[in-house]
């Protein structure tokens, strides 16, 4: 009886997810909490995968997350999903996706079960990101990347879906205020790129 009743609830996630992600709109970016950035038109963009791992694993969905070293020379410190720019040898960015899960995570590729993808996510860094978004049914053991990943960890999904946990904070950058979602989390501190994107999902989620 238990399993059937997980598995239902499964079924459920997926087809909401599905609608979801069905839901017409644009892509976000790093600026659109600041419309007085002026874009160059010659920018150059890179496109990138990120895996947006909802894990039914042990009960109730959870997104899985990292928190990057503190060494790293790009971003230290911060809360990302598992992911990365496409590599010559990706052949799409879901794949890109899946690969940098395996390799920051220890993730299987066989594991996720591809749901759909949100709309593209531009960066302040130069980079078109696709958040992948998959369902994770089965445990696995977790290794995170030695010199890139400091943490694993997961939040649940019920917190980034309810648009009432985000907050708009701003800090200087560059000499000029910036404005930005964030999402805490415990002792997490989720915001940036990463809380955008959750940010997106969440409106989908509750639209």
């Amino acid at each position: 009886m238990q399993a059937t009743a997980n598995r239902v609830r499964v079924l459920d996630l997926r087809a909401q997810l599905t609608a979801a992600l069905g839901t017409k709109g644009g892509g976000s970016s790093d600026f659109d909490l600041n419309p007085d950035v002026v874009l160059p038109a010659d920018r150059k963009l890179r496109p990138a995968g990120v895996l947006v791992a909802i894990s039914t694993a042990a009960g109730a969905p959870r997104v899985i997350l990292t928190k990057r070293s503190s060494a790293l020379k790009h971003h230290p410190g911060q809360i990302a999903f598992a992911g990365g720019k496409q590599d010559a040898a990706d052949t799409s960015v879901t794949d890109a996706a899946l690969r940098e899960a395996w390799e920051e995570i220890g993730l299987p590729r066989h594991l996720p079960q591809i749901v759909g993808a949100l709309p593209i996510h531009e960066t302040v860094t130069g980079f078109t990101v696709t958040p992948v978004v998959a369902l994770i049914d089965q445990p696995f053991d977790i290794v995170a990347e030695a010199g890139e990943v400091a943490e694993v960890f997961s939040v649940p999904l019920s917190h980034l879906c309810d648009l009432s946990n985000y907050q708009i904070q701003s800090r200087r950058w560059r000499g000029i205020r910036r404005h930005y979602f964030a999402v805490p989390y415990g002792p997490y501190y989720i915001w940036g790129a990463t809380a955008r994107m959750l940010h997106g999902l969440a409106e989908r989620m509750q639209g």
